[in-house]
This record gives structure tokens, sequence and C-alpha cells, in this order.
């Protein structure tokens, strides 16, 4: 039975939706100008170069050891714990006429010199040419996912509220690219894996949000778009907050307490919900608005069947 429209402890969510969607706007139009001048600071996973892994017998000064790397095969080496205080990454970018071999050498000769049982636990070289293509592949496989993602709104709603959620998928990615962009964080692969996550984050938001404005739309006689949608998102606010409040503690400690490998990651995940999801709100489900979304949309094709239009034939 269809109902009637009520207000009763309905959040008006969309009275701030207007300036809330300037200041998208202008957080976009701040990564693409990041991101055109400062660009990316991409990691050695897609600009190639030498990870060298040591392990220390004690704890050890990072600032005095990055003050002993002063030879031509350890310039430029980037120097952090990796998990403990007893274990140092360094990361050394691709050099000319300078073998890994040779890089990795110097890293050891410092580091033996400072203390005489350090271990060194791995070295790892990434090409120049494979980390190309490790970028390339990246970026196509977000591109990939936002087509795919496309296609399945597509078919699942009515074109205005596909385009909104297309719109709040490419909202966040950009805006979690622009963040990396002007902190010029690394990105690496498990950022890149953080970036995608993201994209599936705020689907899952934005089509929980999209269902009930749909069923509420099929379900209200009375009430204006905007009515029916501050109703829909009201009533799934509970899930929202649950949700990300959960999925924030986890990430949360992933930042604090997962080490250096997945602190990208962490990074991500964390812009990632907290843009996607607002842009569930201000940006998929005002734009559906914008484009003029009714209650009409929302009916079912009715299929004319053959002969319906003629009289019925009497005995």
């Amino acid at each position: 039975m269809l109902q009637l429209f009520s207000v009763k402890n309905t959040v008006n969510f969309l009275r701030h939706a207007a300036p809330i969607s300037v200041i998208s706007v202008i957080l976009v139009i701040a990564s693409f100008v990041s991101l055109g001048t400062k660009g990316i600071n991409w990691g050695l996973d897609f600009t190639g170069g030498t990870v060298v892994e040591v392990e220390f017998s004690s704890p050890v000064d990072l600032n005095e050891l990055r003050s002993k790397l002063t030879s031509v095969e350890t310039e430029g080496a980037l120097v952090q714990n990796f998990g403990s205080s007893t274990d140092v990454l360094f990361r050394l970018p691709v050099r000319e006429n300078i073998k890994s071999d040779l890089q990795a050498m110097g890293i050891m000769n410092v580091v033996n010199s400072m203390d005489q049982n350090a271990i060194q636990k791995r070295v790892e070289f990434v090409g120049p040419q494979v980390g190309k293509q490790l970028a390339e592949q990246g970026g196509l496989a977000v591109i990939v996912a936002l087509i795919c993602i496309l296609i399945y709104v597509s078919f699942r709603f009515e074109w205005r509220l596909a385009a909104g959620s297309v719109a709040a998928l490419a909202h966040d990615v950009i805006v979690t690219l622009g963040v990396f962009s002007i902190l010029q964080l690394e990105f690496d692969l498990t950022v890149l894996a953080g970036l995608l996550t993201v994209v599936g984050y705020s689907l899952n938001d934005t089509i929980v949000v999209y269902d009930r404005i749909r069923e509420n739309f099929l379900k209200m006689r009375k009430g204006t778009p905007e009515e029916i949608v501050n109703q829909s998102i009201t009533q799934t606010m509970s899930r929202t907050v649950i949700t990300t409040g959960t999925t924030l503690i986890v990430v949360i400690a992933l930042f604090l307490k997962g080490g250096t490998m997945i602190h990208g990651f962490a990074t991500a995940l964390l812009c990632g919900i907290f843009v996607g999801t607002y842009s569930s709100i201000y940006v998929a489900s005002y734009l559906a608005i914008r484009l003029g979304i009714n209650r009409e949309h929302m009916l079912p094709v009715e299929i004319e069947k053959e002969g319906a239009d003629q009289p019925p034939m009497t005995p």
C-alpha cells in the first residue's frame, strides 16, 4: 500500500548541499591543478630503483645513518624504519652507470661501519621500464573499473541516478589523487590498491542510498523529490554510520600500527572513506535532484499488449 510522506524525524541533509557541492568543485579543480603542476610522487614500484632491507642488532639513529650516505652509490637514498626500530629500509633511485649491486654494496658498507652484526634481509631491483608498465597498467585498471561500474549502474538505475553515482566515483578518485599530489605522498602499488578499494567502497554506499531513494519514490504519494531524498538518506544513515565507523577503526589501526609498507594504503583509505561517504549524499544524490529526478522516472514502463486498444468481441 502506498504511504503518505512524513517529515517526522527526517534530517534535511540537502539544506547544505549547494555550499558543500561548491566545496567539492573547488577540491576537484585544486586536484587537477596540483596533478598538472606538481604531478604525483611515484614510488619505486613505478619509477624503478633498488630496495635494501637491513636488520640492525639494536635501534639505530636514522639521522646519523642518513648523514653517512654520502658516496656516489648511496646518493639520494630514502631511509626509514620498516616495521620496527631495528629494521631499516633503504630506497635508492635508478642511477646511470651505477648497477644495483654496487648500490646495495655501498649501503652495506655504511651499515657495517655502524653495526657489525647487521643482517641484509633482502635486495630488490625494479627496472624503469617495468615501473613505467606498472604505472600504465595501474591507470588502465582504474579506468576499466570505472567503465564497468558505469555499465552496471546504467542497467540497474534510471540514467539520472546512474549519472550521479558515476560523478561521485570520479569525484572520489580525483580528490584522493589530489591529496597525494598536493602533499607529495609517495604513490606505490599499495596506494593503487587502496584507490581501487575506495572505488568499491564508495559505490556500495551510493547504491544503498539509491535503492532506498527508488523504493521511497514508489511508496510515497506526496512529498517533493528533495523531501523524499532526505527521508531516504535519513533511513540509511544508521547503516552508513555503523559501516563507516567500524571500517575507520580498522583503517586507523592500520595507519598507526601497520608499518611503512601499508602506510600509503591506509592513507588512501582514510581519505577515500571520508570523501566517499559525503559524496554519496552531496554529489550523487544532489546531482540526481539537479537533473530533475521525480517519481514518474521510477515507475516501470508499461508494455502495451497487441490488440489491447481493440473493443472486446461480442458473442
